[in-house]
């Protein structure tokens, strides 16, 4: 019969406490960056922060990712050579990578994965990361779920995709906007999000369509719903992304889909099964609408879109959730027509009669009257917003929001020297442990003793789920043997999990493996001599330095290639009669950046060019 296939839920983190807050709540891997060379700058982990978090992950058999997935230079190959040793020698499971000058680094067999930053869309370059020794590939964020199935049918590694969280507006490792525009690189950790920024969107005829709108931000990812439907299209591992977000954000958004995952796995035993050992139960209620978020979207999930489906112009910051309408507005105060509890410290938000979003904080809250903390103009009968749940972010802040407990049986026996109890995790190894003791005989069954100080596992990672005592039931033994030979058989099992756990390897590179293309462009991202090797070893002929290493942008140049287009997203669709209420050329405007707006309807692609 085959066996499940391994379920992985990924969550991000950027310090070690969040990684072990993210695997207390429920995920089968972390994600972190290193001290250097993640795409997040500002979230990197020294070498001992990373250790305990593996140390921490292995008790359950989760894993740690490490994200070294900026393009290098070449000074910086033997630095990151060096890195890549100490990570694979302090446990971390796989390398998240962008650069294929790794691929040509003296490093150890440590398990690679393609990142989002690689940009695969097609079972073609799938095809070719698999062949050249990627053992997890992630999937660009744009696809359809057909689409993800047509890459499935042609791997046998790993396909992991994004489930929740922020959405690139341009294909990943396909912008170069910062670059660009601040010398700065999203390729090289440093994103300055020129997305989130309000543009003015103007036509041929120079009129303007939109004005100071944040028209390239897109809406938060949100799968959760369609998590079956990515699972049976062959996706093996749902990553949430957010290595800058807060503790609060990560335990919220993880435990909300770890619920998910398990009734999911639960539902299909012989499809499905989670990677990890231990369930996480909760001691709150999971809703990601009460974190972070610019309101959600499917993206291309289900293909094409009904305009106003993607898109958050109003504003890039969160907007949390509908919690009432103004009923009457005074000197000091606000009443509101809601069922919502509003707390002190509630953050709030409404859009004012000129379109602009305005935030305020609850200084005081008594019932349904709102005292903010400063003077606001309001009219009667305006939609508030919470953005800010004071009472729910407290219990997610709290230590003990959540316990993650592996289930154990335990049989206590008689031998010939003493008592031993063997001991099975439901998913893990197997242990046995003996102490030497002096047999006495009880005159009552002493069964129910003795499993209540071998049920005393609280401050451990197991709990227990049956225990048995067969051949002790008749003896007695005194409660501090007993705990004895708990504590060690505890200390000896927490060592078999870390023995017993499984790591990949870095797979074989087949040198005969062809990319699908003989020719790369700047936007291709190749910074470095060792990845200028790795493409012509298999058979690209022109390469072209990518943008970071020339440090030239000029007219013309394409600083982002999206599947989001202006003019689906506005009604105004160039395949459609539509078409005609926006003269071409269009041209977006925000500050010193000017970029031309240009249409691919073959491949259902906008582009944008330095003007």
């Amino acid at each position: 019969m085959p066996q499940p296939r391994l379920i992985e839920l990924l969550s991000p983190a950027r310090d070690a406490a969040t990684a072990i807050s993210a695997i207390t709540h429920g995920a089968d891997a972390v994600y972190m960056g290193p001290e250097r060379f993640g795409a997040r700058a500002s979230a990197g982990n020294t070498l001992a922060d990373l250790a305990r978090v593996a140390e921490f992950a292995h008790r359950y058999d989760a894993r740690l990712y490490a994200t070294v997935n900026t393009i290098l230079m070449d000074h910086e190959l033997a630095d990151a050579e060096r890195l890549i040793r100490n990570l694979y020698h302090i446990g971390v499971d796989a390398l998240i990578v962008q650069d294929m000058g790794i691929l040509r680094l003296d490093i150890p067999p440590i398990a690679l994965h393609a990142s989002t930053q690689c940009d695969t869309r097609t079972p073609e370059k799938a095809r070719f990361l698999q062949d050249v020794g990627f053992s997890q590939i992630v999937l660009a964020r744009e696809l359809t779920v057909e689409e993800i199935k047509r890459i499935s049918d042609v791997v046998d590694v790993a396909l992991e995709c994004f489930v929740h969280g922020a959405l690139c507006v341009s294909y990943s490792g396909r912008c170069h906007a910062s670059c660009a525009y601040r010398r700065r690189s999203a390729n090289r950790g440093e994103c300055a999000q020129i997305c989130r920024q309000a543009f003015s969107l103007t036509d041929g005829n120079e009129h303007t369509l939109f004005e100071n709108k944040h028209l390239l931000s897109l809406r938060d990812f949100n799968q959760s719903d369609n998590l079956e439907a990515l699972l049976d299209a062959g996706v093996s591992s749902l990553k949430i992304e957010g290595r800058l977000k807060d503790v609060a954000y990560v335990k919220n958004v993880t435990a909300y889909y770890n619920n998910l995952l398990n009734s999911i796995c639960d539902a299909n035993p012989q499809k499905f099964k989670r990677l990890s050992a231990g369930k996480s139960q909760m001691r709150f209620t999971p809703d990601p609408a009460k974190s972070f978020n610019r309101g959600f979207t499917h993206y291309f999930f289900n293909s094409r879109k009904e305009p106003g489906e993607m898109s958050s112009p109003i504003t890039p910051k969160s907007i949390g959730t509908v919690i009432g309408t103004v009923k009457h507005v005074s000197r000091n105060f606000i009443s509101i027509d809601t069922s919502e509890n509003i707390a002190n410290g509630d953050g709030l938000l409404y859009v004012d009669k000129h379109g602009e979003v305005k935030g305020f904080r609850a200084n005081k809250a008594d019932g349904n009257k709102i005292f903010p903390q400063e003077k606001i103009d309001i009219p009667a009968g305006t939609v508030v917003r919470r953005n800010f749940d004071k009472v729910f972010n407290d219990t997610l802040l709290s230590d003990n929001s959540a316990e993650r407990k592996i289930a154990i049986d335990i049989r206590l026996r008689a031998t010939s020297f003493g008592i031993a109890a063997d001991i099975t995790a439901l998913h893990g190894p197997s242990i046995s442990v003996a102490m030497a003791i002096e047999k006495q005989s009880a005159a009552v069954a002493q069964t129910a003793t003795q499993m209540k100080v071998f049920g005393k596992l609280g401050n451990t990672s197991y709990v227990l789920h049956s225990f048995s005592a067969d051949t002790t039931s008749q003896l007695f033994i005194p409660a501090s043997q007993l705990t004895a030979l708990r504590r060690k058989a505890v200390e000896t099992l927490d060592r078999a999990f870390r023995i017993a756990h499984r790591y990949d390897y870095r797979r074989k590179e087949d040198k005969s493996a062809i990319y699908p293309s003989t020719t790369l462009t700047y936007a291709d991202n190749v910074a470095n001599r060792k990845a200028t090797t790795f493409y012509n070893d298999h058979g690209v002929s022109s390469i072209e330095p990518a943008m970071e290493r020339s440090g030239k942008a000029t007219k013309g140049n394409i600083v982002m290639t999206t599947r989001f287009c202006l003019r689906r997203e506005y009604g105004c669709c160039l395949l459609t009669p539509s078409a005609k209420k926006w003269k071409e050329p269009l041209t977006l405007t925000s500050g010193n950046i000017s970029l031309n707006v240009d249409f691919d309807c073959r491949n259902c692609q906008m582009i944008l060019k330095i003007k």
